[in-house]
């Protein structure tokens, strides 16, 4: 057994390498640019490495446990875990992150503080999906507003203040509700509290109390993931934020959702979930439909990409409920691909502003002719996004399809239903889509001869990263569902088939 506290070293490092940061000298941007990078860079090769050498992937068992008595009066442990469900996540984490902190390469304004604060939210979101302490995961679920919330009030558009205090309400009033249902967990019997995620899985409750726990986690997670109606938020975040932190919001910060509903709600309280499945799939298929009609109206191109994440999270949550090995499966994978295609559109319409000055889409067109690098990139992921055969997102949204179908629990006419109304959101997808691509690129509003410069060699690279997984998801799905399927298996079988 290896005692190296490998998962204390990568949620610790990023933001404790960031505290050296305000010791440079002033005016060394150059220098604090290439310094995050490298520990971005030094910290995903660490997890690399976890996830090469020291994850087992046939094993459904927590791996690399660590356990550190924090606070005693309280029972607050510094407890630390990997499996197939969280160490997706922290790759996924690790490279969207270093990808994002070179796509930051022009912010020029105190950029101590926003590199900063890229390290700290960094080491909060490894923390989150590392944490086997249900306190400890809502201590890392905080430790992530922040940053966001100063990242989004100085970098931010000219409504920052208004979409800030926004982020900051709902994420910070929803955080409450985390609190609470963990503590509920905790103390349910007086002599048996621990915080304790494998302790807490053998813990039963009540029914009706099960219920409260589970609709108090959920409303947390409806925050985040987002769900209808509590999606308000992101439209305005993305619209306002810098797009470096649009990335991190959209590749990572919406994934927390969904991972909690899977590790607390699915897995402690399975109960409760057995009888919310069939309202978090009717949702999931309403938001699909909604934000797809949403999106079109908006004349705003972030906010047109945010309402398409809104749209696309609602697969996740009929993935989630669907209650079938495939359609798990098929949510974690969605996670995964959208964090790829929701932080490369980002990324894209970012370099676009910067150049055009503007995100209004009836502002624009004709740009394809001197920006042709980004026109094709932009073409590519959106063709992704659409979920076109060949991209992750087909592979997911398919996987998603047939799990809801196999579901043995619901009705056929239920069934029907849902499939009829997730084909409706997919055929919506590529009109809204194709509709931004026109307004953007085709048409006259700017010249043929407007001097816009086109993407260069480092906006070229980290498009070419993140469309090169894309592709490779799709053509061999298997080496990416081998990391989590076998905890996937064990889960339904142990906590859903045997017990209803």
């Amino acid at each position: 057994m290896n005692y190296f506290p490998w998962l204390t070293l990568i949620v610790l490092f990023p933001i404790s390498a960031g505290l050296v940061i305000p010791f440079f000298l002033s005016g060394g941007n150059k220098i604090i640019r290439w310094y995050t990078l490298g520990i971005c860079l030094l910290e995903f090769l660490l997890i690399t490495y976890i996830f090469c050498y020291q994850y087992q992937f046939n094993n459904s068992s927590i791996q690399l446990r660590e356990d550190f008595n924090w606070i005693n009066f309280m029972d607050f442990h510094w407890r630390l875990g990997i499996d197939g469900f969280s160490i997706g996540l922290i790759l996924l984490t690790g490279f969207v992150t270093t990808l994002a902190t070179l796509a930051a390469w022009p912010v020029t304004r105190n950029p101590k503080l926003f590199y900063f604060l890229m390290l700290a939210m960094y080491s909060g979101q490894i923390g989150l999906f590392a944490s086997q302490d249900i306190l400890l995961f809502s201590f890392m679920w905080e430790l992530e507003s922040l940053p966001i919330y100063l990242l989004l009030i100085i970098w931010g558009g000219k409504r920052r203040l208004y979409a800030a205090t926004k982020f900051i309400l709902y994420t910070a009033g929803s955080s409450i509700f985390i609190l609470i249902g963990a503590l509920c967990m905790a103390f349910n019997e007086s002599d048996i509290s621990s915080f304790d995620f494998q302790t807490l899985i053998n813990k039963t409750y009540p029914l009706e109390l099960e219920v409260i726990i589970y609709l108090s986690f959920l409303i947390a997670y409806a925050v985040k993931l987002p769900i209808l109606p509590f999606h308000t938020w992101l439209p305005d975040t993305h619209g306002e934020a810098h797009y470096s932190t649009c990335m991190l919001l959209a590749g990572i910060l919406l994934k927390m959702g969904g991972y909690g509903l899977i590790r607390i709600n699915m897995e402690l309280l399975p109960h409760a979930h057995f009888l919310f499945a069939p309202y978090l799939v009717s949702v999931g298929s309403i938001q699909i439909v909604y934000a797809a009609l949403a999106s079109m109206s908006q004349r705003n191109l972030k906010r047109r990409i945010a309402y398409s994440s809104v749209s696309h999270m609602g697969f996740v949550l009929i993935g989630i409920g669907s209650l079938t090995n495939i359609g798990l499966n098929g949510a974690i994978l969605q996670m995964i691909s959208h964090g790829l295609i929701g932080a490369s559109l980002f990324f894209l319409s970012g370099i676009s502003y910067d150049r055009i000055r503007t995100l209004f889409l009836y502002q624009m067109g004709g740009i394809a002719f001197s920006m042709p690098k980004i026109f094709a990139s932009f073409t590519s992921f959106l063709m992704a996004s659409m979920a076109l055969p060949g991209m992750s997102g087909f592979t997911a949204e398919l996987m998603i399809f047939i799990g809801i179908v196999q579901n043995t629990h619901y009705s056929i006419v239920f069934k029907m239903i849902i499939v009829t109304v997730q084909a409706i959101g997919i055929i919506l997808t590529p009109i809204y889509l194709l509709s931004m691509l026109r307004q953007m690129f085709y048409g006259y509003k700017f010249p043929k001869t407007s001097n816009f410069t086109d993407a260069g060699p480092r906006e070229i690279f980290i498009s070419i990263c993140l469309f090169l997984p894309i592709v490779g998801i799709s053509i061999y799905p298997n080496f990416v569902l081998s990391i989590w399927c076998n905890k996937t298996d064990y889960l339904l079988s142990q906590y859903f088939f045997q017990n209803f």
